[in-house]
């Protein structure tokens, strides 16, 4: 499955708001409709919103009158600030808009009409290496799982999240491969439900065992020793090792800390920023109220409710056991491993 494709001079992506009563392709033709389809969720996980964007800089750079480069670097400029603008917290974010921007920059001396092709060839190359990196990822991961384990996933971190294969589902799909029998268990993840609209939907494709449990029962679950171990995605991760992702994740980790169950993070290099100290510097992004007082469209709450919605939450390192990449797992001291394995 590809979340998302470059076909005909277009963006094809997975309308994941409509899943799983509705599977519908929606396409984007200039990088607006690509950055509204970030904003609203249509695409959502952090790598996937990277490649969304890349490929968000390919129409702005096709769809440039520009005749000179001077003037072909500010129309690329404002796309990419107008794309940067969506979501402030997953960091591939920015890191796919700076890779493109760079290469920009780098082939100043290239005439436009090249100049486009290879811009459009970077942003293929971005969606190729995250199905490349993530099965990487399932690699190093597998190695963490044995035969019967039961695990339990927050949010969705597979496919859907990325181009294709997924990272913590990603390690998930490894293990079976290699004949290891799992069962899933899946957060239905409040407020928008991307565990039981999105990772069910992906999991009873692939034929995956899995049970569906509300977020509130993931504790009784893992005082019942039902649960072996925890995978989880990540939006941004400092250097130190503090991971923002999903809300709702920092509960899990403490949850899993009581019960002494592992608790793992598994997301690309390009996940962590290292030019930030700790996660308490990670811009965490606030949601439409609708979110919470609603419940696919159909309203939950009375008229007029305050509501707090934000989208992530940090969780310290010191509740991770290990962060898997496509380099390998990284184990604490998370800052000092972590700057081992980026500067490789």
């Amino acid at each position: 499955m590809r979340t998302i494709k470059w076909k005909e001079g277009k963006v094809f992506l997975i309308n994941q708001r409509k899943l799983p009563l509705q599977f519908e392709i929606v396409n984007c033709s200039n990088y607006q409709e690509v950055a509204e389809a970030i904003k609203s969720m249509k695409i959502r996980g952090a790598p996937a919103i990277g490649v969304a964007a890349a490929f968000g800089m390919v129409l702005a750079a096709n769809s440039s009158k520009a005749r000179t480069y001077q003037e072909f670097v500010q129309d690329i400029r404002k796309a990419k600030i107008y794309l940067a603008h969506t979501r402030p917290t997953a960091i591939n974010l920015f890191w796919a808009l700076e890779r493109m921007m760079n290469l920009i920059n780098i082939k100043k001396d290239v005439n436009l009409f090249e100049l486009k092709d290879l811009i459009l060839q970077e942003a293929k190359n971005i969606a190729q290496e995250d199905v490349e990196i993530n099965k990487k990822i399932g690699r190093c991961g597998s190695l963490l799982i044995k035969d019967g384990d039961s695990i339990l996933t927050h949010c969705n971190a597979g496919a859907l999240a990325t181009v294709g294969y997924g990272t913590a589902l990603g390690v998930i799909r490894t293990a079976l491969k290699e004949g290891k029998k799992l069962h899933v268990y899946v957060d239905e993840t409040r407020p928008v439900l991307q565990g039981a609209r999105l990772t069910t939907w992906e999991l009873m494709q692939d034929k995956i065992p899995f049970t569906l449990i509300t977020d509130n029962m993931a504790g009784f679950l893992m005082s019942k020793n039902k649960v072996n171990l925890v995978i989880v995605g990540a939006d941004r991760i400092a250097r130190n090792g503090d991971v923002v992702n999903k809300i709702g994740t920092y509960s899990l980790s403490i949850l899993a800390r009581e019960n002494k169950i592992p608790f793992y993070v598994a997301a690309p290099l390009s996940t962590i920023d290292i030019s930030l100290k700790s996660g308490e510097e990670i811009p965490i992004e606030e949601r439409d109220p609708d979110e919470v007082t609603h419940i696919l469209g159909k309203q939950i709450a009375p008229t007029g409710t305050k509501v707090f919605n934000p989208a992530f939450d940090l969780t310290p390192h010191r509740y991770i056991g290990a962060i898997i990449t496509e380099k390998g797992i990284i184990r604490k001291p998370y800052e000092k491993n972590i700057k081992l394995v980026v500067s490789e």
